[in-house]
């Protein structure tokens, strides 16, 4: 694993919130000057500790205000299935988060939709016809307290 030292962890936590920082301002932040900011930025992003910057967005504004998780249990759990659900999962564009669970279940997904009648469609007639798919349970989100990062 890379090493990081303490100006990287303040750059990282700086970016988590303010992801469109300028640099010069980031590195008066950090305590450092712009070039040596800079440079530790680009090697951070370089090496996979910063993976990328994106706008957060508000669901409900963009017609997306349903949130359901979803367990799904799969008939067969060796790797060949798995890797078959995987590549199943990455086509579904109202999937948001999938997680392998060491539970009775084996994996959690967060979906996203415009309303019940959407996530139903998206249950039935896509993540019921994973592979390997042999039961799913649903619990619909009422209120989100908090959501998206640390």
């Amino acid at each position: 694993m890379d090493e990081i030292d303490g100006f990287d962890r303040k750059i990282i936590a700086v970016l988590e919130k303010e992801g469109r920082i300028s640099v010069t301002e980031l590195a008066q932040r950090v305590g450092l000057s712009k070039t040596p900011c800079q440079t530790r930025l680009k090697r951070l992003t370089d090496r996979g500790f910063i993976r990328g910057f994106k706008a957060v967005t508000d669901p409900d504004k963009l017609g997306l205000g349903h949130v359901a998780f979803t367990e799904v249990k799969l008939s067969d759990t060796r790797e060949a299935a798995l890797a078959e659900f995987r590549r199943g999962v990455l086509a579904i564009a109202e999937l948001e988060e999938c997680h392998m669970i060491a539970s009775s279940f084996d994996y959690l997904l967060k979906i996203r939709t415009r309303d019940i009648r959407h996530y139903r469609d998206v249950l039935g007639e896509r993540i019921s016809t994973l592979p390997h798919v042999a039961s799913t349970s649903t619990f619909v989100v009422m209120e989100t307290i908090r959501e998206g990062g640390f």
